[in-house]
Parts: C-alpha cells; structure tokens; sequence
C-alpha cells in the first residue's frame, strides 16, 4: 500500500516536473506562461478583493447598523468610525507593515532591481482597505488593487526565480492587470503600469508582458464580475468643434482643483504628523474622524463607500446643483482627512467621484449662465479624466480608462484636449508626479535613466586616488613651484597648522606671477596664493552626486576629506571611467544572465580577450557582509556581476534550481551565495587562494 502511495507521490512529481521543464524550456514560451499566469492570479485576487469591500459593505451597513437599532437612522453614523478604529488596531499591531501603503510601495520594488514585496505586506493591505470602505469611508479599491496585484506577482516571480529585470517586469505588469480588472479597462491597465509603476520606461518585453497579463485579468474579472459597465448614461452630445476650447477651460479648472487637492492632502500630511497625532493617539484621531465622515454621510449618502452610485445619480441628473456642490465640497475635504490620519484606501475613485461633480457644476452654469444647451453628460465623464489625470498623474491611463468604461468614441478628443489641460496644470506646479514627490518626501530619489542609476551604486571611496600633495600654508614661493615643476599633479592643496585643508593651488594660479618672480619670491608664500574657493565631497558620496558637481561647478576635480582633513582626491575622468566600468559589469550580467546557468564552479568562460566569467564559492571572510564592504573592486580587481542562489523545488539538477539576482553595494552576503566574478584573467587567479 505504502509502495503504492509511493510511486503515486512519483509520479505526480515526475508529471510536474516534465510540465515544468516543457514549458521554460525555451525563454518565449516561459514569457507567454508566466505572462498569463501572473494576469490570472491577480485577476482571481482582484475579484477576490472586490468581493470582500461588498461583503464587508454588507456586514456593516446591514448587520452591525442592525445590531445599533438603539441608535435609529443614526447608527450609520458610528460605522465608519467603527471601521477606522479597527484599521488604527492593525496599525498599533503592525506599524512597519502599515506605513507601506500605496502604489508608492510597488513603484519603490520596481524601481529597485530585485525588490521584494513582502506576503505579510500584500495580506495586511489586502485586508485594511477591505474594512476602510466596506465600513463607508469614502476611498477608491484601484490603488489598494494595484498595490495588490503588484504584490501578487511579485511573489510569483520570486517562486519562479526570475531574473531582476524579469521581476521589474511583472511586478508591473500585476499593478496593470489589476486596474486592468478593477475598472474593466486593459488599455487603462497597460498604460498605467507603464505611466506610474515603470516609469515611463518602454520595453517591447514589457508591452508583451503587460498585453498578456491584462488581457488574461480583465478576462477573468468579466467571467465573476460581468461585462457592464460601473456607470449608467446615454451616449453624450459633445456639441460642436467650436465649442472645443469650453473643455479646454473646464481641463484648466479640472487642473486647479487637483493641485488644490494635492496641496490641502500635503498640509494635513503635516499637520498630522508634526502635530496631531504627537498630542493625542492614533485611534482617537482616527475615530474621531470616522465620525466626521458618517455625520456627512448621514445627510448625504452619496458620499459612502466608493462613490459609483453618487456618479450614476449625477449622471442621470438625480441630484440638485446645490447637492453635487455640497458633495464636491465633501469629497475634496474627506478624502484627505481619512488618509492622512491613517486610513487605508485610493484616491482613483474619488478622483472620478469629483470630476463627476466638478462636470456637472460647469456644464449647469454654462447654460445657466451663457444660454447654452449642452449635455452634461459630456461635461461629466471629460471632467472625471481631466480630474482622475491631473491627481493621480496619469494622462494617457485616464484617457484610457474613461474610454473603456464608458466604450464611447464621440467625446474623445474634448476628453483628450482636456486631460491634457489638466495634467499640464499640474506638471507647471509640481515639475513632477505626485507619486515621486510623495517618495522624494520619503528620502527616495527615483531616476529614469540607467546612467543615474548606474552612478548612484558607486561612493566616492571606490574610486578616489590618495596620492596627493599637501603643501603647508606657510611654504614659501620657491618651494612651491619646486614641488609644482617636480609634481605630476596640476593641483596642490593647502593645509594649516592643524592639518585641516586651506586652500588649493593650480597653475593657473601660479601663471600670473612667474613674470614678477624675482622681486616676490622671497615675500609670498603658499596662503598667499591658494584659492579658497574649495568644493569638498566625503567618501559617501555617490558619483551621480559628484558629477553633477563637476557639472555645475565646472571643475575636474575636487579634494575628498573627511573632519576637514583631506584623504583623497577625485577627477571627473575618474567618474567617467567608473561609470565605463560599471556599464559594462551591468551589460554584460543581463547579456550573460541565461548562459550563467551552464558555468561551473571555478571553471572560466571567457567573454573577451583575457577577461573571463568565473563562479566561486563564498569565502568565509565575506559572509555575512555588505558588498561595499569587501571592497572586491579595490582589493581584488573584480567585479561582482551576479550573485547565484539556491530556489525552484521543480528542478531536476543543480544548474537549473538557481536564482540569480544583480546585487546592489548594500546586498549582505550569505553562507550559500555563490559569487559570479568577472575580471581579468590573472586577477581571477589569484582567487585560488580564497
């Protein structure tokens, strides 16, 4: 029986294995399954997440405001309160995991080579959005969704190992499929992975990845979900082209009124941080703003939740003008207010929510007061993409999305004419995304191109020379142009007494004075003629820092010290070469990623004449520390290209069960890492003694 079991348990491992092996045996076909595969299983988590704000809406509004008979109509007033103080107890239970909300935290992964996303982090903002708008709070599910199919994929593609780029890829491309799903748009989803979470950053693999994924989500969340649309209207009539530049002011105010929001959500940022929450605890804050928000909506109900029923009323013109004013007013005034003081939801719904508003305000005071008879509907679905771009950043995705979801090409271009109003507001004010100004205020400094990028892994200590010539500040004049004449270096620098750095001597400034030699050199001396105008840097510095130093200040050189005593000198050739070195290390590491799996250990491969690939064990003395700490470049003359790791359970032998990930300066060296080294020949010889 048991042998039976056995060779059953076999079986399937041996099944799941030939599957596993068919599928990555080719690089493409690997593409297209993990593609599809990322785009189901966040579309299912979507769906999932979905399913749980109405079943959660449904466990307050219908059993927990039942339960507050007591209170009459007015018990709908405690559930939100009720849900931000169970949100404050997750925060008080896990404070690290609940300050890492947001589709910031998926931007930060992409953006960092190999970022991991935690399960714990996916499950926890997962869960707090669940009960922020389940219980009425009025938040938008997309960026929790995106946040959740970012962390999804993810951890897919760590379970597959893949290599650093690859994660980047679909990491993005889950945060897509699940806007893809969420909104039932995949061009949305395609363009708003590509807008906010990559960047910007256009690769034929990424498209593909993206297509594949969102595709497949959007799919999925239609067979659960259905094929409608959220909001109910009859087709609009834009009016004539001549009234084109109408929606190009209503882009203008739809701009206004996102950088009015972005700077009130900045101000209570503060407030909040610097002064509330360090008087009074978080879940009294949090409480007592819950209540604020079911007092509102006890008078206007159309301001629970995520607001698709208040859109659909305004669009069926169900509402007053006085109401929809008082409901913008609301909003704009809420949203903020809920989550700065801790509550968990996205600000993508409310955007749509006062677009819808600010829409139809416009277009009723067109005709009211200008005689006009123009749809509102028109005004109200270009205002909801002029409003959704402008604060969320997102020009194309909100084009994109508008259009989708409402499957209707007559109102495209005032649509596209005004989103771009909008959003070029908002780039004139802000100079960037919202999302990067809210991860520069984090201490995270995101750069586009892989120069910067490449630039920020390398200190000033990598590459600064050390030999130097101090000249004391009291040496006379002969000496100095003896040690000038004598000198292969075309600047000296000058310390006091203390051995602190004084000045700087170059020879240019010496030039000028070599006609009047003879009657000065006996009265001058090394102060006399130093230049005290000194740009110092320290060996933390990054060369992306120093470069634009060298840039600015138009130098080629710069002194290094460290507590005002000079150590070192760096020149711009020195950061230039760096950076040479470090393109090629990084080039050559995504080149050779696939055919590192086929090296063995300590065999060579050579890669061009006299430099070769080598794999080494780790030696003892590196484990456990930083790679900027070994100091491989310095002391060895090698480049650290990869760092290969053990994984996948599906693997039949040793070279296939690998992850290999890029490193960066701060990576900690564990005991089974193995070294992927590149460098020249005789230097990789010298590792034998390792």
């Amino acid at each position: 029986m048991l042998q039976t079991a056995d060779r059953y348990k076999s079986g399937i491992t041996n099944f799941i294995k030939r599957i596993y092996h068919f599928i990555f045996k080719t690089d493409y076909t690997s593409f297209i399954f993990l593609s599809v595969i990322t785009g189901a299983v966040v579309g299912l988590a979507t769906v999932l997440f979905h399913n749980s704000i109405e079943f959660f809406n449904e466990f307050f509004f219908e059993q927990t405001a039942g339960g507050l008979y007591f209170l009459g109509a007015a018990a709908v007033i405690a559930l939100p309160a009720i849900g931000m103080f169970i949100q404050s107890l997750m925060i008080i239970i896990a404070p690290d995991v609940a300050s890492k909300k947001g589709v910031a935290e998926v931007i930060k992964s992409v953006a960092t080579r190999g970022g991991r996303i935690p399960l714990r982090n996916t499950v926890f903002h997962f869960l707090a959005p669940v009960i922020s708008i389940g219980s009425g709070n009025t938040m938008g599910p997309e960026a929790p969704a995106a946040q959740l199919g970012g962390g999804v994929a993810n951890k897919l593609a760590h379970l597959f190992n893949l290599s650093d780029s690859r994660k980047r890829v679909f990491t993005a491309a889950g945060s897509g499929a699940a806007i893809a799903a969420i909104f039932n748009t995949p061009l949305g989803g395609i363009f708003f992975a590509l807008e906010i979470i990559l960047l910007n950053e256009f690769k034929t693999a990424t498209f593909s990845a993206l297509i594949l994924a969102t595709v497949t989500s959007s799919s999925i969340s239609r067979i659960f979900l259905g094929n409608k649309s959220v909001f109910i209207f009859q087709s609009p009539d834009v009016g004539g082209y001549q009234h084109l530049y109408l929606y190009a002011l209503l882009g203008i105010i739809a701009g206004l009124i996102s950088l009015l929001f972005i700077r009130y959500s900045n101000a209570l940022d503060t407030l909040f941080n610097k002064k509330i929450l360090k008087k009074y605890p978080q879940w009294i804050v949090m409480t007592a703003v819950g209540l604020l928000m079911g007092v509102c909506g006890y008078y206007y109900k159309e301001i629970f939740g995520i607001g698709y029923i208040g859109i659909n009323n305004i669009l069926a013109n169900l509402l007053s003008w006085k109401t929809v004013l008082v409901l913008l007013a609301l909003k704009l005034f809420l949203v903020p207010l809920i989550l700065n003081s801790g509550g968990f939801g996205g600000v993508f719904a409310p955007s749509l929510f006062i677009g819808a508003c600010l829409g139809y305000l416009y277009a009723v005071g067109l005709n009211y007061f200008f005689g006009f008879q123009f749809d509102t509907t028109a005004f109200i679905l270009v205002s909801m993409g002029a409003v959704l771009g402008g604060i969320n950043s997102i020009p194309i995705s909100a084009i994109l999305i508008i259009f989708e979801m409402t499957k209707d090409y007559s109102f495209i271009l005032p649509l596209m004419l005004a989103v771009v109003a909008s959003t070029m507001v908002m780039q004139i004010s802000l100079k960037k995304s919202v999302h990067e100004k809210h991860l520069e205020k984090q201490g995270y400094r995101l750069a586009q191109s892989k120069e910067v990028l490449l630039l920020r892994t390398i200190t000033v200590q990598q590459v600064m020379h050390k030999d130097i010539v101090l000249i004391p500040e009291d040496t006379p004049l002969p000496k100095v142009l003896s040690a000038l004449i004598d000198s292969k270096h075309n600047t000296f620098y000058t310390i006091d007494k203390d051995g602190n750095i004084a000045g700087r001597i170059t020879i240019s400034d010496i030039r000028p004075i070599i006609t009047e030699y003879e009657h000065i050199r006996e009265v001058l001396v090394a102060k006399d003629i130093s230049s005290k105008d000194i740009i110092i840097v320290s060996e933390s510095d990054d060369l992306d820092y120093v470069m634009k130093l060298f840039e600015n200040k138009d130098c080629d050189e710069f002194p290094v010290a460290s507590s005002n005593k000079i150590i070192g000198i760096i020149r711009r050739q020195d950061v230039i070469a760096a950076y040479n070195r470090e393109s090629i290390k990084y080039n050559v590491a995504e080149g050779f990623a696939r055919e590192l799996k086929t090296i063995s250990i300590n065999k060579l491969t050579r890669v061009i004449e006299g430099y070769s690939i080598v794999e080494k064990t780790t030696p003892r003395q590196f484990i456990g520390r930083k790679i900027s700490e070994i100091k491989l470049r310095n002391k060895y003359g090698l480049e650290i290209l990869m760092i290969k790791q053990k994984s996948t359970p599906f693997s039949g032998n040793e070279t296939e069960q690998a992850n290999y990930i890029i490193p960066d300066p701060q990576y900690i060296i564990g005991e089974d890492d193995i070294l992927i080294l590149f460098g020249a020949n005789e230097k990789i010889a010298l590792t034998e003694s390792w």
